[in-house]
């Protein structure tokens, strides 16, 4: 390609490019720009050229312009500007962070003529880092313990126990009913625990089947099974130096049993289809959601382990018995989630956490997370009200719906809920028809027959 081509076809190559690129003149008036420049700033072409680079506001070139020199700006003395980073100011007024490279430009007499930048747009990279901050913040705060939120006397007790278990190589067992946070308290254990900078590994005993977990559990060789083609290593010798974490340890069956108290009484696993005995360090911690002492009874589950697992026994309580931490926990919940979706999420109103702080929560911190999940959908106004979370909260928290009055027909007191109902939301249908279980077009029909107009 001769020269003069590529000098005709410069302005095509140059808007190519996915950098902002800007030409100024001595004084600092913008020249030209590519198509990637009005992109990044929203400034056109026609906006941008004739006026003062100064138009992009950008928070370096504060510091740069050297009002002692007669060069507008540093870049005139010093030559070329390296991979800078900087915010600038879009036309919308929105700020856009840019990497930013200059480089001077000189005539044919080598007398410099002006200058050309070039714009990187790194704003969502800038974001994604104040994100990743603000989860590290998260993560920290005071009222929580390595991720367990709380302030509460109950949870309290569990902290202290954490940290003396930490202090400990004996066996946890950590037991609460599903959804209270076993598993933080496992994680906890470890990460301020003696072994914490070993190998943590988590395995859930009532998620695979017996042979699955067996191989899972403690390896197997080339050809024990069908299926076997190479050797391959259980969690217990992944987990050498470290800590293992079998969650559900009440659903181990019991030929596995037998193997795990051989482990902990010999401290040696032998893979499947093998005899050869594998030195391993260990320790364990277990939880359960089950009455192991009733499956004791029962025969379910062998005595001589459950002694064994059972040094350090940590209970973790139930939501409804630390209620005290809810508001707390729905504050971490709705920051959570407005992190990830990049969303400003409403406060909760009052009656919504008198509602929470009723509710009985028997799926415990894992329910109360999954119902800050569905209001923060349901809701489209400027806070989270009782009736943007799930219907059967709604029905059993403080809001419930009233029971019919003595001698009253069944068509008056279907008039008097929906009325109170109505009231209650503000005149809300959709809410109205949740509290009352029926949908929003029977509460529509309802307010035909019996007359109601809003507001009431």
């Amino acid at each position: 390609m001769r020269e003069q081509d590529l000098n005709f076809h410069w302005k095509t190559v140059v808007n190519t490019i996915r950098d902002g690129v800007m030409i100024v003149d001595r004084q600092g008036r913008i020249v030209s720009v590519n198509r990637a420049f009005e992109t990044i700033t929203g400034y056109s072409r026609a906006e941008a050229v004739g006026q003062s680079c100064q138009l992009l506001r950008c928070d370096i070139c504060e510091t740069a312009r050297n009002p002692k020199d007669r060069s507008w700006c540093d870049l005139f003395s010093t030559g070329r500007v390296n991979a800078n980073r900087c915010r600038m100011t879009r036309k919308d007024g929105r700020p856009v962070y840019v990497i930013k490279n200059a480089s001077l430009l000189e005539g044919a007499t080598r007398k410099v003529i002006g200058a050309v930048e070039t714009l990187t747009d790194v704003t969502e990279l800038v974001h994604k880092e104040d994100q990743i901050e603000a989860f590290r913040q998260e993560r920290q705060q005071e009222d929580g313990f390595s991720g367990i939120l709380g302030a509460s006397a109950a949870i309290s007790r569990v902290f202290e126990l954490v940290r003396n278990a930490a202090r400990s190589d004996a066996p946890v067992i950590i037991l609460g009913e599903s959804g209270t946070g076993k598993e933080l308290v496992a994680r906890a254990i470890h990460d301020v625990g003696i072994r914490g900078d070993k190998p943590f590994v988590k395995v859930n005993c009532a998620a695979l089947n017996e042979s699955l977990l067996e191989s899972e559990l403690f390896g197997h060789v080339k050809g024990a099974f069908t299926g076997a083609f190479r050797d391959r290593e259980g969690r217990f010798e992944a987990a050498h130096h470290g800590e293992i974490f079998l969650d559900e340890i009440g659903d181990l069956p019991p030929h596995i049993q037998v193997k795990l108290l051989r482990v902990l009484e010999e401290k040696v696993v032998e893979r499947v289809g093998a005899n050869t005995p594998i030195p391993i360090n260990v320790r364990i911690i277990s939880a359960t959601n089950r009455n192991l002492d009733a499956l004791v009874a029962e025969g379910g589950f062998r005595k001589d382990l459950f002694y064994r697992i059972n040094v350090i026994p940590i209970w973790v309580p139930p939501l409804r018995e630390r209620t005290e931490d809810i508001p707390l926990l729905a504050e971490a919940f709705l920051k959570r989630i407005s992190l990830k979706t990049g969303q400003t999420i409403p406060a909760v109103s009052p009656e919504a956490m008198a509602l929470l702080m009723k509710y009985p929560w028997p799926g415990n911190v894992r329910e109360l997370k999954s119902a800050f999940e569905y209001a923060c959908v349901t809701c489209h106004e400027n806070r989270l009200e009782f009736y943007h979370f799930p219907p059967n909260i709604v029905g059993q928290g403080a809001i419930a719906t009233p029971h019919s009055e003595p001698h009253e027909s069944r068509e008056e007191t279907q008039r008097r809920q929906l009325i109170t109902a109505l009231q209650q939301t503000g005149g809300n249908r959709t809410a109205a028809a949740q509290i009352l279980g029926v949908t929003r077009v029977t509460v529509w029909n309802r307010m035909k027959r019996f007359g109601i107009q809003l507001p009431i």
